[in-house]
Parts: structure tokens; C-alpha cells; sequence
């Protein structure tokens, strides 16, 4: 079998390291022990941008708004399943994950980042929900599951005010749509809360229908609710 090599290593804003690392063929980005990416296990961050885009349809000028690079799956098949006059924002916290899409991953990546419809915004997702734009779409896959897991600051875009923000960043029917290596009773609980309309989907790790089951949530945000100026 094939040695793990390390490509890189950047200390997380908070404190803790990720590690980028290579076997053969397959990537991995680490925390500790811990597996955050695996490009083998990709068929859930593709099926968050899947789902939305579904949801979002033939809406001009759809507005994207995507939290966490990571290896790309959820960008590259954002670009496959939106409109072409869509707007994708891509809000990344750690410098070096996109210079690893420009570097070591770009065979993952591959022009992606070049698309005519994608901005990456370097910095919080929570700075860009809050920046007073609107979107028809936000995608979050910053953290392993909803409570902020493995970087305790994510917590503030899943508690009942990061979601009363992020309800307050969509569009009428625009939606909100938060990965998760699992469920979580508790965050389904205060999803309902903010008054969106909720779906709780299963997907697998594996487009082959085997790995993991992972947590796809959907909640709109529902008509004749107001919204802040464009």
C-alpha cells in the first residue's frame, strides 16, 4: 500500500491544523486524526449543491452563496446544475485551502475557480450573510455537523441567531442548506423555529449508494415574509 505524503499544513483561524495529505490518487484534508475531506467520499457535498439547485429551478439570475471550498465537489457541481447566469459566491475562512485548489488539488478542482460565474469571497461566511446582499441559495459545509464540531466560532452560523441571520439573507422562497456528517434532533428543532419551511434529507458518502449517511438540510424561507433591500 501507498504512503500518506503531507502537501501542506496551515493552523486553523481559532487555533488547530489542517493537514493536507496524498495517497496515490486520493486526498485527504485532516484535523488531528480526524478526516474533514476525502475526494472518495464526495457524493454528499455534491448532492447539497444538487438538491438546491433543484429548488432554486429556472430562477433568473439566481444568487449562490456557498460556505466552505474544501476540495470543490459542492462548487464544481454547482456550476453543473445552475443556471449560466448565475452569480456564485464561494466565502472561504482559510487562505491556504484555496491555494491548495490553485496548487496540489487543482486536479480536483480543475478550472472551476476560473468560471466567469464564481467570486471567491477569502473570509467568514457569516461576514458574507451579513454584508446586506441577498441570495436565492446559501450552501453551508464549513464544519462537520451543526455545532461547530471542529472550529467551536462555527457555532454562531447554526444557533438560533446565525439562522435568523441566514433566514434574513434570502430572498421570498429562497432557501438555506446546511450539510452534516449526521442528524441532529436539536438543530432540526431550531431550524423550525425561524418559521422556514424544513426537509431533512439522507444522503450517502458514496454515489454508489454505500459509505457514510449524511444530513442534508433544506429550509425555506416561505413567501409574504419581508425581506431587507437588495
Amino acid at each position: 500500500m501507498l504512503p500518506w505524503v503531507k502537501l501542506g499544513e496551515t493552523t486553523m483561524p481559532g487555533g488547530g491544523v489542517m493537514t493536507l495529505m496524498q495517497r496515490g490518487s486520493e486526498f485527504s484534508i485532516m484535523s488531528g486524526v480526524v478526516t474533514l475531506m476525502n475526494n472518495r467520499q464526495n457524493h454528499s457535498e455534491e448532492q447539497l449543491a444538487a438538491l438546491s439547485a433543484s429548488r432554486v429551478g429556472a430562477r433568473p439570475k439566481a444568487r449562490i452563496l456557498i460556505g466552505g471550498l474544501g476540495m470543490g465537489f459542492t462548487l464544481r457541481a454547482a456550476l453543473q446544475c445552475f443556471a449560466a447566469d448565475s452569480e456564485i459566491v464561494v466565502a472561504e475562512l482559510v487562505p491556504e485551502v484555496v491555494a491548495w485548489a490553485r496548487g496540489p488539488l487543482a486536479v480536483l478542482h480543475g478550472t472551476s475557480l476560473d468560471d466567469p460565474r464564481v467570486r471567491i469571497h477569502q473570509g467568514d461566511v457569516a461576514t458574507a450573510i451579513g454584508g446586506g446582499k441577498l441570495f436565492d441559495a446559501i450552501l453551508l459545509d464549513v464544519d462537520n455537523s451543526p455545532d461547530g464540531l471542529f472550529r467551536p466560532a462555527n457555532d454562531r452560523l447554526y444557533n438560533a441567531a446565525g439562522l435568523a441571520a441566514a433566514r434574513s439573507a434570502l430572498t421570498t422562497g429562497g432557501h438555506l442548506a446546511v450539510w452534516s456528517s449526521y442528524s441532529d434532533a436539536r438543530f432540526t428543532k431550531r431550524l423550525r423555529q425561524t418559521g422556514m419551511a424544513i426537509e431533512e434529507v439522507t444522503v450517502r458518502a458514496r454515489s454508489n449508494g454505500k459509505g457514510d449517511r449524511h444530513t442534508i438540510w433544506i429550509a425555506v424561507r416561505p413567501s409574504g415574509t419581508s425581506v431587507r433591500p437588495l
